[in-house]
């Protein structure tokens, strides 16, 4: 049994496809088949049952998948603490945070460091799902709402203000019912974030024309003007043709939260970007 095929068999277990799995650890389709082939032939058994809808867990698969998980952790453990332990400025840095997050706040900080640290590479992942920071997927990660993770130091990076914007040649938008605007707001997957209710309450009568968990693209939609949106300030302020309209009341604030491995807490260009990373954008 090879502890590489071991790692085929958790991303097909997680992903579901070989595709998926494929994509995951950037093998080829036939190669994770082959791959999948013989670790069954090892074990002796068959450890997932081939569906239209995907590949699920035999009995055997389902028995075989906690040990896998453990021998992962072990050994991501190890890599993480010899990662942690490197005190040269250079190697890649891998990290994940919202599109417009990247582009408008992220992107000058990042700047900064590479001209400072030009043998750091750094790899930034813009991607509405969490990547873990245990399996390493990421090693810093910025969100807008605290870690749960065991294991992860982390801290409250910045408290960030939210207006509501309109393209400057939109019809004036005052509080009431809002009647007659269109809507550009989070897509149902968010809907639950305090600003969606929050505009929905001040315009009750408005009707919803666009949904995006992108909010670079809800501000590109405002400012062709489909509509009015709840935007991060930072973002909203940035765009030429954008005006901030005042609709009595402030929109709720979000905090946002910095993470990392406690493991990679001695890493030395993790360590540097930290610290960048903190003088330009902390509260």
């Amino acid at each position: 049994m090879e502890w590489s095929d071991l790692r085929v068999f958790l991303a097909i277990a997680r992903e579901g496809t070989l595709g998926a799995a494929a994509r995951r650890l950037g093998q080829t389709q036939p190669t994770m088949g082959r791959r999948l082939k013989a670790l069954e032939h090892a074990v002796g058994h068959r450890l997932f049952q081939r569906t239209r809808g995907g590949f699920v867990l035999t009995d055997e698969g389902a028995a075989v998948l906690p040990h896998a998980e453990r021998m992962e952790e072990e050994a991501l453990a190890l890599q993480r603490q010899l990662t942690g332990q490197e005190k040269q400025l250079d190697g890649m840095l891998r990290i994940t945070s919202s599109d417009w997050f990247a582009e408008y706040l992220l992107a000058p900080v990042l700047a900064e460091f590479s001209q400072r640290h030009p043998r750091v590479v750094i790899e930034l992942l813009t991607d509405s799902r969490f990547f873990s920071l245990s399996r390493r997927e990421a090693d810093l990660a910025f969100r807008i709402q605290p870690f749960d993770e065991p294991d992860i130091v982390s801290r409250k990076l910045l408290r960030m203000p939210y207006g509501v914007y309109a393209s400057a040649s939109h019809p004036a938008v005052h509080a009431g019912d809002g009647a007659g605007v269109g809507l550009i707001t989070m897509d149902t997957t968010f809907s639950d974030m305090p600003d969606v209710a929050w505009l929905q309450r001040m315009l009750p009568s408005a009707r919803v024309v666009f949904r995006s968990n992108a909010r670079a693209v809800q501000a590109r939609m405002c400012l062709r003007g489909a509509g009015v949106a709840v935007l991060p300030c930072p973002l909203g302020d940035a765009l030429d043709g954008l005006q901030r309209i005042d609709l009595g009341e402030e929109p709720p604030t979000r905090d946002t939260w910095i993470g990392y491995h406690r493991d990679m807490r001695r890493l030395a260009r993790l360590r540097a970007l930290l610290d960048i990373v903190i003088a330009r954008l902390a509260d």
